[in-house]
């Protein structure tokens, strides 16, 4: 059919040369000096050429909304765990009521972009799984582990200092968890825990060094295990084969890899390992806490979400911090800070200690090395961590080690102390 020039003429097509394109289904284009169009008879008036912006606008609306759709699941799904790791933390908020009944009697902060954190490790029965460690006698516990961890102004170092649980020290009188008070007295400090919670464990720790006590976090047996479990164990290399009923730890000689539970019993056992003395079982746990570190710190676990938040899971799940950091973003915040630290200089080291006059079975601090350390710590000075068997006399001059956790260092002008430990890039089995 032939549109004449009467016709109604078609609404042109326009083109990117304002023209009209015309198009016969057999012979191709046809032109005619009019605005209208030549249609083959057998076939349908043509469809116009050139870009569909309705379709493509449709594609690009669906494309918009699926994404939307995926963006606010990823967010919905980030906020559902980060709602649920930040709901696992528990807040001590009447040690710090406690603390702040005692401010004024507290130590003055010197370096104030320096953290001093005391991680305690109790030895509570109470809770899933802890009973099995012990006799629950009414939830009473004391401090199994105690380590006052500094952290550098600047960042680039971190020292953690076991305190001896069986050190004789001057405890406050404290808060019992039945509203009365103890009494203030000289007693073992792992006592103190007992006694007054987290609030007299760190009112004794300031009295004893004269550091501020920042922040504190309580981690229980559970816990402990959960997080071993959640990077998949620790490895440790065993000189000889280990039987301690009483840490329920039973290990052939060897290297192997720990889980969970063989990791308590490690940490714990004093009986049928080593020398079965609390000081080597401070040791143990200073050097397997810093191979966990590592392995926490290593790409495996901080770059696979997959393994990074049972980790994350199990240690808030078993944390009750100070409200100063009991939020997950306050947790985040610790952590990155001590991401510039250098695994090396992630130092651990005892108390210089002795056996306490009056009682071998309890200790005491070695004065004034362990005076000279804390007075470090709290002006935020460097502490030189080297292991005890570095210097042994037959090189440049110096003593063998003595036994309360200093390292003699040569005669004439006094250096800057040196004290026996570890760090975390050695790990367990160098």
């Amino acid at each position: 059919m032939t549109e004449s020039a009467g016709s109604a003429p078609a609404e042109p097509d326009e083109s990117s040369e304002g023209g009209v394109h015309v198009e016969d289904n057999d012979a191709g284009p046809v032109e005619d000096g009019s605005a209208g169009l030549v249609e083959d008879s057998s076939a349908g008036p043509a469809e116009p050429a050139g870009p569909r912006p309705r379709r493509t606008r449709h594609w690009l609306r669906w494309t918009a909304l699926g994404t939307s759709v995926v963006v606010l699941a990823v967010a919905g799904t980030g906020w559902w765990f980060y709602r649920k790791l930040d709901g696992n933390i528990t807040t001590d908020n009447a040690a710090a009521a406690e603390l702040r009944t005692y401010e004024k009697d507290r130590p003055t902060p010197v370096a104030l972009d320096a953290q001093n954190i005391l991680l305690i490790g109790s030895d509570s029965r109470s809770g899933k799984d802890n009973g099995k460690y012990g006799r629950d006698d009414g939830g009473s516990s004391r401090s199994d582990t105690t380590m006052l961890m500094h952290l550098a102004a600047d960042r680039k170092s971190a020292t953690a200092i076991s305190i001896p649980r069986d050190l004789m020290v001057d405890i406050p009188s404290c808060r019992e968890a039945d509203g009365t008070r103890s009494g203030a007295q000289f007693a073992q400090f792992n006592w103190a825990f007992e006694f007054g919670g987290a609030a007299c464990t760190v009112r004794t720790i300031e009295k004893l060094t004269g550091i501020r006590v920042d922040h504190h976090m309580v981690i229980d047996f559970s816990g402990f295990k959960d997080v071993v479990d959640a990077v998949d164990g620790v490895q440790v290399c065993l000189k000889d084969p280990v039987d301690d009923p009483q840490a329920h730890l039973k290990l052939p000689a060897g290297t192997q890899t720990l889980d969970g539970e063989q990791a308590l019993g490690y940490v714990r056992a004093r009986h049928g390992i080593g020398d079965s003395s609390d000081t080597q079982r401070m040791e143990r746990q200073q050097r397997f806490l810093g191979a966990l570190f590592k392995k926490v710190r290593s790409n495996g676990v901080l770059l696979n979400p997959a393994q990074l938040y049972p980790v994350l899971d199990a240690a808030t799940k078993s944390l009750t911090t100070d409200p100063g950091l009991g939020t997950l973003g306050d947790l985040y915040d610790l952590a990155s800070s001590m991401r510039s630290v250098p695994t090396e200089k992630v130092q651990f080291l005892t108390a210089p200690r002795q056996p306490y006059s009056q009682d071998p079975n309890r200790d005491e601090l070695v004065q004034p090395d362990a005076d000279r350390l804390f007075e470090r710590l709290r002006d935020d000075e460097p502490v030189t961590v080297e292991p005890a068997d570095k210097n042994d006399g037959t090189e440049d001059g110096t003593e063998d080690s003595p036994d309360d956790g200093t390292i003699a260092s040569d005669q004439g002008a006094e250096p800057d102390p040196t004290f026996s430990g570890t760090n975390a890039a050695v790990g367990v089995c160098e």
